[in-house]
């Protein structure tokens, strides 16, 4: 993943300001950036701490926002409004998650107007993808284009589509749940976190890597990397990356196999959005820019986009890693929230 993004310092800051909360069911990050999209404040990742409950949640990032506002010597009314990333399904004309799966109890919980009540400004609700996919679109990977998709490769797949500055949600809040896309109908195909078969992340997701390798292992192959978690390392994308990098041909094979897939799935999102470039972000991208195991990553998605789409789009849609890495969730939220209130202002 890239480094986070450097603050800048208050004094070179464009007023007015806007807080990003990128919700996560392990961590939550919050973060303060000014009006061209550059962090001024990063707060420590606070502790979701799902099983606590929503309200408890509400409690510690208001006093996260509180304190980093604080910090900055700004007075709350500097804030023009605040930007909510959650995961999964959203309601967004009610404010609230849908049966999210990693936030047990916390479906239809109003987390947004309790926000806002508690810290006395506006708030404005997003999913973390396509909160993600606009930050890298305003100054990330995206920036100069009028469309992004991004995919976050993580435990799951997540997805946020933005075509002309129009966020695409859906009537139901499903709109890029793009890891469910078909891509094996047969009725053996894996089984995708959701209860599915056959879907993206069950082929292409970090869960679904750690299985490859598992078969693998299973059927006596990958003998390093069988010593390496005999040792007592877990078993994690990151771990493969490493043995690969160090010329582990068998592992190599396991990530270019994801790769493959990963193309069958950017191949309909092009077809379907035709937008200016795809981009891959989140914790499973195998080093990235930074790494040549990385850069085969990419050319092998490349390679299969270019075997199965349309021509023309292969030539003028970019596929390429973006740039924010763990910060594009809050930034993409502050900018979603500083749409609405250019919006609102007319």
């Amino acid at each position: 993943m890239a480094p986070d993004v450097k603050p800048i310092p208050l004094t070179r800051a464009v007023a007015p300001f806007y807080v990003g909360v990128d919700l996560g069911g392990t961590s939550t990050k919050l973060g303060v950036v000014d009006d061209l999209g550059r962090p001024v404040c990063r707060a420590e990742d606070i502790p979701t701490s799902v099983a606590e409950g929503p309200q408890n949640a509400i409690e510690r990032i208001a006093m996260g926002v509180n304190a980093m506002i604080d910090q900055m010597g700004l007075q709350p009314t500097e804030i023009a409004r605040i930007g909510l990333g959650c995961a999964g399904i959203l309601d967004y004309q009610a404010g609230v998650m849908v049966n999210p799966t990693n936030f047990p109890g916390w479906g239809g919980f109003p987390i947004r107007d309790l926000l806002a009540e508690r810290l006395g400004m506006p708030v404005v609700m997003s999913n973390d993808a396509s909160a993600a996919a606009y930050g890298e679109l305003w100054i990330g990977s995206g920036r100069g284009f009028r469309s992004v998709v991004l995919l976050t490769l993580g435990t799951g797949i997540g997805c946020g589509a933005i075509i002309y500055d129009v966020i695409i949600e859906g009537e139901h809040g499903h709109g890029t749940e793009c890891g469910h896309m078909l891509i094996d109908p047969s009725p053996d195909a894996p089984l995708c976190s959701c209860g599915k078969t056959g879907h993206l992340e069950a082929f292409a997701s970090a869960t679904a890597v750690v299985r490859r390798a598992r078969e693998l292992l299973a059927a006596g192959k990958c003998k390093a990397l069988a010593e390496r978690t005999a040792g007592g390392e877990p078993l994690t994308p990151r771990l493969i990356a490493t043995l690969a990098e160090a010329g582990d041909a068998e592992v190599l094979d396991i990530i270019l196999e994801t790769a493959r897939y990963l193309g069958l799935g950017i191949v309909t999102l092009m077809h379907t959005f035709d937008p200016s470039v795809v981009l891959l972000g989140g914790a499973m991208t195998f080093g990235g820019r930074a790494s040549a195991v990385g850069g085969q990553f990419l050319r092998r998605i490349r390679q299969e986009v270019a075997a199965r789409a349309f021509p023309a789009l292969v030539e003028k849609i970019g596929i390429r890693f973006a740039a924010l890495g763990g910060d594009a969730g809050f930034i993409g939220a502050a900018g979603i929230a500083r749409s609405v209130h250019r919006r609102d202002r007319g």
